[in-house]
């Protein structure tokens, strides 16, 4: 018998639980992007060396963002799988899961052995364990942001959102401070070992954040969604049926709070230290500062976006971006440690204040039974086709031109997007501030979408 949606249980909003939920999303999505961004840095500074010997100091580092890019490209196979999963199955499983892989791809690549060991399958493992990583965050980022959101009192979705959202910035934090106190090493130290050890202690992290998810219960609007039967055998095809326009805004909406986060600091920091002269130590303490700016400005974009008009608030958080962004190129090409600081600070805040919106305004395009789905396949196959790419794009700009604005240029591009394809799904979507865990609110969302 068909489930009649007026008779679907409200799910019960307890504060102290949404407040627990949204501490372990952090804690959770810390971890992971730690061991997602570890790679990043890795990858700017000694990868390239180590497993793609043969080939010039520039193109072994773009050989290096492309095995980066890798991991982005698998990320939307997790968001399907365990998209699948969460809605058939329930939120809590999935992210238990995905941190256990996570955790194993990570400490993977930590162990394994360079191009002078094994010779050529030193890369193909690489590869293959950046595939994994990239599986596991792709399953990882939906679940988090619903364990957030779902536990979350109406109304202030966007707001609990942004609880998972700060683990991207908390996380990449950690890892471009692991790398800058290895800085203290000899080249020769850090390259034969010392790289090795953020991969390999990630490993203490995820245990500690497998304990902290297998005390969370499942979310009440995922429960409630299961009492009313109201899950799809398939919902990946509904999102990519009955909601396939939506998706497509929101994978253009999410550009902006992913790719240029990669073109500021994996990308700027081989750019630094490879043509503008900058020591590594210099230029990651630059990203460091910028990233603990992120970590204090980002939750106020959440806090505007539930004060004001959604729109108004997107408005407000992109538009400086096509000023700043350009101007932290400049500041970074006089070759000044401090103006460096200043321009990365500046050039931060816009795009992280949107980011930390994101989260929540996607988690109510969709309705519960295919959230997980659909807000997973809109994040993963932006970070696939454009986060995952842009520091090996801005690099293959970079050395066809031999100029930086084509660069600045790329970045203004992923800005410009973002800004059309929000305002557009806001438009068509009047009730993205609403609570999908009202019914009624889930059939006239529908209705509009």
């Amino acid at each position: 018998m068909k489930p009649n949606p007026e008779h679907t249980p409200r799910p019960v909003h307890d504060t102290k639980a949404a407040r627990r939920a949204g501490v372990t999303a952090f804690v959770g999505t810390t971890i992971e992007w730690f061991d997602f961004y570890i790679y990043g840095t890795a990858s700017a500074l000694v990868l390239g060396a180590l497993f793609f010997p043969d080939v010039s100091p520039a193109m072994g580092t773009l050989a290096a963002f492309a095995t980066f890019a890798v991991g982005f490209i698998a990320r939307p196979l997790g968001g399907i799988v365990f998209g699948h999963f969460g809605d058939k199955f329930g939120r809590k499983n999935a992210v238990i899961v995905t941190l256990a892989i996570m955790g194993v791809g990570t400490v993977g690549v930590g162990l394994l052995p360079t191009y002078s060991q094994i010779g050529i399958w030193a890369p193909i493992l690489l590869v293959l364990l950046r595939v994994l990583q990239g599986i596991a965050m792709g399953g990882e980022w939906g679940g988090a942001v619903l364990i957030a959101t779902e536990f979350a009192p109406p109304r202030k979705k966007v707001l609990y959102g942004a609880f998972a959202q700060q683990g991207s910035p908390v996380g990449n934090l950690l890892a471009t401070v692991a790398f800058l106190g290895l800085t203290a090493m000899s080249d020769a130290a850090f390259e034969g070992w010392g790289w090795r050890i953020p991969f390999v202690a990630s490993a203490g992290l995820v245990v500690v954040a497998l304990y902290i998810r297998l005390r969370i219960e499942e979310t009440p609007e995922m429960k409630a969604a299961a009492e009313s039967q109201e899950k799809k055998r398939m919902p990946l095809a509904e999102v990519l049926g009955a909601h396939k326009i939506p998706l497509f805004l929101g994978v253009g909406a999410v550009v902006a709070g992913v790719a240029i986060t990669y073109v500021k600091t994996t990308f700027a920091l081989s750019w630094a230290t490879t043509d503008l002269g900058f020591e590594r130590s210099d230029f990651l303490l630059v990203i460091t500062i910028a990233l603990v700016a992120q970590v204090i400005v980002q939750p106020f974009g959440a806090i505007l976006a539930t004060k004001i008009d959604v729109r108004r608030a997107v408005f407000w958080m992109l538009v400086p971006e096509l000023v700043v962004l350009p101007l932290m190129f400049v500041l970074i090409s006089t070759g000044s440690l401090v103006w460096a600081i200043i321009g990365m600070v500046l050039a931060t805040a816009p795009h992280a204040m949107y980011y930390a919106a994101l989260a929540g305004i996607l988690a109510q395009v969709f309705p519960t039974h295919i959230r997980y789905t659909g807000i997973s396949l809109s994040y993963q196959l932006s970070t696939a086709i454009f986060a995952g790419t842009a520091p090996m794009v801005s690099q293959f700009l970079l050395n066809r031109s031999g100029s930086i604005w084509p660069v600045v240029a790329l970045g203004l591009g992923y800005v410009l997007l973002s800004l059309i394809c929000m305002t557009a799904l806001l438009r068509r979507s009047p009730t993205s501030g609403a609570d999908h865990s009202d019914p009624a609110t889930v059939r006239t969302t529908a209705a509009a979408l």
